[in-house]
C-alpha cells in the first residue's frame, strides 16, 4: 500500500512541477517578447526584433526539454493567447499559427528531453535536438500556413510568409542553438545539487 501511496504523491509532484514550469514559461514569454518590443520602439526598428530575436521560442523549448511534453505543449499553447490578451501580440490573426508552432517546440522539446542517455543535457547532446526541434516547429508552422491559405482561404496569410520568417528568424535561431543547451544544462547541474 505504501508503493502506491509513493507513486501518487510521486505523480501529484511531478503535475504540480510541470504546471509550475508551464507557467513560468508562459510569463516569460509574454514578458521577454515586451523587453525586445521596448528595444525596437526606442531603436525606431519597431517590430523587427521580435521577428528577428524570436524571444517567445526560447523560454517555451526550455520548459519543454526541463519539464517535459505536456509542459512545452501547455507553455507554447497559452503564451500567444496570453500575450495577445494582454499586450495585443501577437495580433490576433497571427495567434493560433503561434499557439500551433509554439506548441509544437514545447510538445517535441518535451519527447527529445531525455534521448541521449545519461548525458542527455550536455550540450553535444542538446544542440542537435535543439536544432531538430526548431526544424519540426517551423515545419508544422508551415504545414498550418499552407492548410489556412490553401485548405480554408485565408488570404491574410501567404506561403510566402513561411520562408521569410526563417531568414528573419536566422539570428534568433542562432540564440537559441547558443543558449538552450547551456541553460538547460546549468539547471540539470543546479537540480543535481
Amino acid at each position: 500500500m505504501k508503493t502506491t501511496e509513493t507513486t501518487i504523491t510521486k505523480k501529484n509532484v511531478n503535475v504540480k512541477t510541470s504546471l509550475l514550469a508551464a507557467l513560468i514559461a508562459a510569463a516569460c514569454a509574454v514578458a521577454l517578447p515586451q523587453l525586445i518590443h521596448v528595444f525596437g520602439a526606442v531603436t525606431g526598428l519597431g517590430t523587427l526584433p521580435g521577428e528577428t530575436f524570436l524571444p517567445m521560442h526560447l523560454p517555451v523549448m526550455v520548459c519543454g526539454f526541463l519539464a517535459g511534453p505536456v509542459a512545452g505543449l501547455v507553455a507554447g499553447a497559452a503564451s500567444p493567447a496570453i500575450s495577445t490578451a494582454l499586450t495585443g501580440m501577437p495580433v490576433p490573426a497571427m495567434m493560433p499559427f503561434m499557439m500551433i508552432e509554439l506548441a509544437a517546440y514545447g510538445l517535441f522539446a518535451g519527447l527529445l528531453k531525455g534521448s541521449g542517455g545519461d548525458d542527455a543535457s550536455s550540450v553535444r547532446y542538446m544542440i542537435p535536438k535543439v536544432l531538430a526541434v526548431q526544424i519540426l516547429g517551423r515545419a508544422v508552422r508551415a504545414v498550418a500556413i499552407l492548410i489556412a491559405f490553401y485548405g480554408l482561404g485565408m488570404k491574410m496569410i501567404a506561403p510566402p510568409m513561411i520562408w521569410n520568417s526563417i531568414i528573419a528568424g536566422i539570428p534568433g535561431l542562432l540564440i537559441q542553438l547558443a543558449l538552450i543547451p547551456v541553460i538547460v544544462k546549468a539547471v540539470d547541474m543546479a537540480s543535481d545539487r
